[in-house]
């Protein structure tokens, strides 16, 4: 299990718990980012669509931009990459790399289908599978994140970064209780040394108080 960053202390809130994994959630949930605080969190909510919608703003007072003028940055920024892929259309890295920079852009749907394509040539790359899940997640595709998790569980069932936001995207997007509360305790059981622990003790204990889903 690798070391993570971040925030630290038990008996985390359930406002900040929900908070710090909806951020988990934003960023796929990649090695190294695993329970990672250091940038503001937000809630487990689907991303704002249509070009009126704004971005939060960033640390640093930057102005708010419109995901339309994302997307033009994200153009921009993978331009180079995007005209290396015509010439190597079946490297699943540069795959990755353009779907990464389309996601940190909050453009989910062109994102998904970067990864997408990356993982008809590297389809067992847990990685990149919870980070197509994670891009239809907020594409509002609950149920194609979830079978794009259970798809990364069976390559590497102990995988801390799939179990965690397939609990997060059965309790945020199914309301499904149990089945978050099975994941998460599958993560414990699995991840005896987990150094965020606490925080998914405290999360299991909110869906059980948790009213059920009528």
């Amino acid at each position: 299990m690798q070391n993570a960053t971040g925030i630290h202390g038990k008996g985390l809130s359930a406002q900040a718990a929900y908070s710090l994994a909806g951020l988990c959630l934003a960023l796929g949930l990649v090695i190294g980012y695993f329970f990672v605080g250091a940038r503001s969190a937000r809630s487990v909510a689907p991303a704002p669509s249509g070009s009126s919608a704004t971005a939060p703003i960033y640390p640093g007072g930057h102005p708010k931009l419109t995901l339309e003028q994302m997307k033009q940055m994200a153009d921009m920024q993978a331009s180079t990459l995007l005209q290396k892929s015509k010439s190597e259309p079946k490297n699943a890295a540069l795959q990755f790399q353009i779907a990464k920079i389309y996601q940190g852009s909050h453009q989910f749907k062109e994102a998904a289908a970067y990864f997408e394509q990356g993982l008809k040539f590297d389809p067992k790359n847990v990685a990149a599978r919870t980070e197509l899940a994670s891009c239809l997640f907020y594409a509002n595709d609950v149920d194609g994140a979830l079978a794009q998790l259970n798809q990364a569980l069976k390559y590497a069932p102990k995988d801390t970064n799939a179990l965690f936001n397939l609990g997060m995207i059965k309790y945020r997007g199914k309301g499904d209780t149990v089945g978050a509360i099975a994941a998460w305790q599958q993560l414990l059981t699995t991840n005896p040394d987990l150094d965020r622990r606490p925080m998914v003790e405290q999360l299991i204990a909110e869906a059980k108080s948790a009213p059920a889903k009528k």
